[in-house]
């Protein structure tokens, strides 16, 4: 029987991602029985018609036409017989037809008999990587960027993968690209914030969410996503010396910033401490004048050359 099935909702439907047709096939086993007792079997047919054959041909009056009928039939069943066998390795499937009708999957490994008038198709179930090329996009912030990645993916389903599309490894191929350039327009490569998420800094979770897009387009293909990682991730030449003046400004007034919080810090521990200990009784515009030189020691990026005031304060 067919597992045909007539509706065709949209899969993913809701995902805002993809929208893929219900797949019509689903993979069952196929009646198959060990091949090795049937290979026994027409060994011996095949011996016991060609024994039959030659008992006929050799009788002593006349050839026995019955007895070389029954040899050639046995002959015949057992060359049918030996039809059904079919090897299959490990980590591959037989995808049968029968009259063009879908009929079920071997996945058991070895020697096997299914019907001998079926078709079988090999499909390998073994883990695969795609890798995608270096791909130039633009992220959401408008900036162009260089972006690959990935995909380590196995086939699921023998019957999706041979009857849903025409050719399931170049579908994962550019559904995969597909995915990638999705995702890069969906993110900024550089967050200006810890609240944003940005291609850079957030690359564990966003490739959650690609394996999750490109799952959602193969899965009419019969095919699972085990992992997916960007391989690489840069600015567009183009840009790429700007933006990295850009990303050194910035650490700069973050250092420049860190700096100066530190800066006030010591600063108004110190005029705490000398008040506390009464070490000197400080005006206010001497105390503004101590906070500027302290600053100016403290902030300044090249070693400071003090001055000894050899009179008072005032002078």
């Amino acid at each position: 029987m067919n597992s045909e099935h007539p509706e065709s909702a949209p899969a993913g439907a809701g995902s805002g991602v993809v929208q893929m047709p219900v797949p019509k096939y689903r993979e069952r086993e196929a009646l198959q029985a060990p091949g090795i007792p049937v290979a026994v079997g027409c060994l011996l047919l095949l011996a016991a018609g060609a024994a039959a054959v030659v008992a006929g041909v050799s009788a002593s009056a006349q050839p026995s036409a019955p007895l070389i009928a029954a040899g050639a039939v046995l002959a015949v069943a057992a060359v049918l017989g030996a039809a059904g066998l079919t090897v299959v390795a490990p980590n591959q499937a037989r995808v049968l037809q029968f009259l063009g009708r879908y009929v079920g999957t071997v996945r058991a490994d070895g020697l096997r008999w299914v019907n001998p008038l079926t078709t079988r198709n090999a499909v390998s179930t073994r883990i695969r990587n795609h890798e995608t090329s270096v791909l130039k996009v633009n992220d959401a912030g408008g900036s162009p960027i260089e972006i690959a990645a990935v995909v380590v993916w196995q086939v699921e389903d023998t019957a999706r993968a041979v009857f849903e599309v025409d050719d399931f490894v170049q579908f994962v191929s550019i559904q995969t690209e597909t995915a990638v350039r999705h995702i890069a327009n969906n993110y900024v490569y550089d967050a200006p914030s810890e609240r944003v998420k940005s291609l850079r800094d957030n690359a564990e979770e966003i490739t959650e969410r690609l394996s999750a897009e490109i799952s959602e387009r193969v899965e009419s293909a019969g095919v699972r996503i085990v992992e997916s990682r960007f391989t690489h991730l840069a600015y567009a030449q183009e840009i790429a010396q700007a933006m990295l003046q850009r990303q050194q400004a910035g650490a700069i007034v973050a250092a420049r910033q860190q700096i100066v919080e530190g800066a006030v810090g010591m600063v108004d521990a110190a005029l705490q401490r000398l008040a506390e200990r009464d070490v000197v009784d400080l005006d206010e515009e001497r105390k503004a004048t101590m906070v500027s030189n302290l600053l100016v020691v403290l902030c300044s990026d090249r070693p400071a050359n003090p001055v000894v005031n050899a009179g008072s304060l005032y002078q």
